[in-house]
Order: C-alpha cells, then structure tokens, then sequence
C-alpha cells in the first residue's frame, strides 16, 4: 500500500463514523436501535441482509477453497444461502416481522419465553451469544489477517483498528447505521469486485481467454461442483444450515426482517437477498477460480491466494479500494451481529439476572443496549487473538466447523417454534434438541473423531448435530406433546394471513413494561 491506499482506507474509515453520527438522530429508544422502529425499506433491509452474511472469511477461508478445489466453493456455500433465502422469504420472514409487529419484541429470542418457557429462551440466548463471540473472533481475524498481507501490521494490531471503528458506529447509531453502512459498503463492494473481476479477464487472454481456461493443467478439475470433502452430504447438511441460519437462527438477519413495515416487505427483502447471494458471489469467486493460474499461494490452505492476486493485478488506489471491500463484509457482518446480541442480552438475559435491568426506561435501556454492543465486541476482539490457536485450527475451522456445527441445535426450536406443524414441539422438545445436538457435536469432533481412522468426515461433523437436534424436535413433540392454548395463540398471531397492517394495527400496545418482562399472548 501506497499513500492513495491509505487515503481511501482512512477516508472509509471517516465515511463509516461519519453514518453512524447521523444515523444517532434517529435512535430514540430500544426499538429503534434494534429494529429501526419497523421503519426500514425492503429494499434496504434486503440489501443489509445481503451484506450482513459476508466476511473477509471470503477472501481468505473460501478463497483458499476456490484455489484448491474451484467451483465447489460456490455451489456448497452461496448457492445454499440463497436457497435457503428464498426458501424462507415465504416460511420465515413474514412469521419474524410479526413477531414486531404482533408480539411487540425488540429480540429474536424475547418470544420463547412464551412460546417455550424462560429455561428454554435462557438455553437459547446464552448459547447463541456464546457461538456468536467465536464466530465474530474468526471475522475479525480474517481481516485482520488480510490487513497484514497489505500493510505489514501485526494481527493483534489489526483487530483493535477494525474492531474500534466498528464500535463507534454502531454503538451509537444502532441498526439504522448498520443498515446504512452497509448500503455504502455494498457500492464500495460492487466497485472493488468488478475491478477485481475484470483484471482478471484481461490476465486470462495469455491462458486460452475465458473459455479455453479450464483445459489448462493447474484448473485440473476445478469445474467440479463437489469434490474432496465437499460432497453431497455435506451440500444437503449446508442447505438445511443456511435455511436456518440466514433467515433468523444466528439472530442478526431475523433483525433485518423484524425492522420492516410488515410482513410482505420482509418477504421482499428475503426475495432480494436471495437474487444476490445467488448472482454477486460468482462474480466475486471468479477471480478466486482462476487464482491457480496468476498466483503460487505461500499457505498450504490456499487462503492467501486472493490477497496475493489483488497486490499483483491491481494499481495503487483500486488495490486500496479492494481492501476497503475486503472491511466493507468484515465490518458489515460484525456490527450486525454486535446489534443482534446487545438484543438479546437486554431484552432476555440481563432482566433474568438483575431486577434492576427489569427496571429500565427507555433512556437506560438505550444506554445499556450500547454498554452491551461495546463488550461484546470487546469480547469477540480477544477471542481473534486466539483463532489460530490449537483449540481453533485455523480461520475456516471455526467458521465451517465450528459455526455450522453448532448452529443447528441452536437455531432449531427458535426457528420450528414459529411453525404451525410444529406446535406439538414444546419446552421438553426444545430442550432435549438442543442438548443433545451440542453433545452430538462434542462427541463427532473429539471422542468419536479420535477413535476413527483418519477421523470424521467434515460433512458429518456438521450434519450430525443438526440431524440429531431436528429428530429429536420432531419426534419428542409427537410423544409428548405440550401445545397449550397460550402457545398456540402465539403460533397463531404469527401465522395468520391477511392485512398485517390492520392485524398490527389491533394489536393493543403493551404498556411500559420492563425488558424481557412476560406478556400474555393476546389471542386472535
């Protein structure tokens, strides 16, 4: 990097702070900082929903997977999030906006209290922050790990730059500066992959042009959609993941759909996301494909590959504009997540713990709700100090495995609690799902991994937990069902069809409660 490098980071940088600023106008309670007071376009919250399920984990983990095996990168990873997107734009969106606008919730997790029990939303919402930290720690080192290629800074270094600026806009302008943010990193993206995208193309001319690439020798089965270990299972394992946890099981996204108007808007936005995630990644994972051919990777993982690409094609001021994209996901998706967990703390954790929090108006509620943002990023920073230690592996460990292994049991009873066929499944079932998927995980990736010659395959290592988690949902609900008319008049608001507008409209507001404090469901 350059001083016109420098200049355009520092000055994104500036235009990130500066939105947050603005967006502190807008913030007047708990329910605009996390879901915008419902206010949000669709097309905006299909925009942030885009953005808030990237990282810089593309350009490093999934970089080094479209450099060893090529296409497979697409096919086994952004091709289910969008079919997983577009899957839920009819089954989970509209239920989670409702959960707004019916239930009047300000987190994913506030209405299993009722739907469940206060253990269950406890299990929960604990476990969810828990794996939010990990993951979140594996971001930031990501683009820190790519700050290091580009600048010469330590990766501890390049966490507390990435991590601090986060934290100021964010943390003062909730998700309004979220969602705006990540409209201007989605132009930024869109800028910096096209340039990447082309000079590639113009690089392909003395290997055969862009059809004859393939027969050459270092793209030697490249346009295979599953190979090594992502094959089939582990596609299908991936499908019914991404179905959870892009519409709602890691919490940041069901905020997206949460801060629409209604119900058909977030259905929208779920339509939009699900057009990008299924168009824009290939123009992304192109350059990658073709890696093999204009670069030597110095990692044996192949996840230095895009870094090294960008500093050999590109001129100095669009190199600064691709490390502006490389924070532009990083950022996006961890001041979302930084939104979605200061959610469910204060509106589900810190009530059951303190009667003070119980006890909050608006104006410490608010205050809380950015102490909270502030130490969980604190919190994940020093978690991506240690991402490549033993007990992680490596970045894309902790994403794949890690991450997607135990999302399931997780995201399970959250997201099948809002369905009408599911309504037998109450807080036994919810409970034994979720407990015995984070065993299945525990025994797959240690006990059982260490017995068996060469060990688990990865596509059981991330499919197991998640298929013991939703049998045991399924069939314990049919052995003991729980579904009492308080449940069922919650599964009910949210499930109904018709005008939502005139449905939320008379929906009584509740009176000034505290923050998690239980509501009785109001029956249609």
């Amino acid at each position: 990097m350059n001083s016109l490098d420098w200049a355009v980071l520092i000055g994104y940088f500036a235009v990130m702070v500066g939105i947050g600023v603005w967006s502190h106008k807008r913030v007047d309670n708990v329910s605009d900082f996390f879901t915008a007071g419902g206010k949000m376009p669709w097309w905006l919250s299909g925009i942030s929903h885009h953005m808030s399920g990237y990282s810089a984990v593309m350009f490093t983990g999934y970089a080094g997977i479209a450099y060893t095996y090529g296409v497979t990168s697409f096919v086994t990873w952004s091709f289910p999030i969008a079919l997983g997107i577009a899957i839920g734009s009819k089954l989970f969106a509209p239920r989670i906006n409702r959960l707004r606008s019916r239930l009047h919730v300000a987190s994913p997790l506030e209405y299993l209290k009722n739907r469940y029990d206060l253990k269950t939303q406890q299990a929960l919402a604990w476990s969810g922050m828990l794996l939010k930290i990990v993951d979140v720690g594996a971001k930031w080192a990501a683009i820190a790990t790519l700050l290091s290629v580009f600048t010469g800074v330590s990766l501890n270094q390049g966490i507390l730059i990435t991590g601090v600026v986060t934290a100021i806009y964010c943390t003062i302008g909730g998700l309004w500066a979220d969602a705006l943010t990540e409209l201007g990193q989605f132009i930024i993206q869109l800028l910096a992959g096209l340039a990447m995208f082309f000079a590639v193309l113009v690089e392909l001319g003395d290997h055969g042009g862009f059809f004859g690439v393939w027969d050459q020798p270092e793209l030697q089965g490249h346009e295979k959609p599953l190979v090594g270990p992502y094959g089939t299972v582990f596609l299908l394992a991936f499908l019914f993941i991404k179905l959870f946890e892009y519409n709602g099981g890691m919490l940041n996204q069901a905020q997206r759909y949460m801060a629409t108007p209604n119900a058909r808007e977030a259905a929208r936005s779920a339509r939009l996301s699900a057009i990008l995630w299924l168009v824009w990644p290939l123009v992304l994972f192109f350059p990658m494909w073709m890696s093999p051919l204009l670069v030597e990777s110095q990692k044996a993982d192949g996840s230095d590959s895009y870094a090294l690409m960008t500093e050999q094609l590109l001129p100095h001021g669009l190199l600064g504009l691709v490390i502006v994209g490389f924070f532009s996901h990083t950022m996006a998706m961890c001041s979302s997540d930084a939104n979605a967990i200061a959610a469910v703390f204060t509106r589900d954790v810190a009530p059951v713990l303190s009667a003070k929090a119980r006890g909050w108006g608006e104006r410490s509620g608010l205050i809380a709700a950015r102490v909270t943002t502030v130490v969980f990023l604190g919190l994940s920073m020093a978690v991506a100090t240690q991402v490549n230690s033993p007990a992680f592996k490596d970045i894309i460990t902790v994403v794949i495995k890690w991450v997607a292994g135990l999302m399931g049991p997780i995201a399970i009873p959250m997201m099948l609690g809002l369905l009408r066929p599911f309504r037998r499944s109450g807080p036994t079932a919810a409970m034994t799902s979720w407990a015995a998927g984070l065993l299945a995980f525990w025994l797959v990736n240690y006990p059982i991994h260490w017995a068996v010659d060469g060990g688990v395959p990865l596509e059981y290592q991330v499919s197991i937990p998640l298929a013991v988690s939703l049998i045991l949902y399924v069939l314990i609900g049919w052995v003991k069902p729980e579904d009492t008319p308080e449940r069922l008049a919650i599964i009910e608001r949210v499930n109904t069809d018709g005008d939502d507008d005139a449905a939320a409209a008379a929906v009584p507001a509740p009176a000034q409660e505290a923050p998690g404090a239980a509501r009785a469901p109001v029956k249609d």
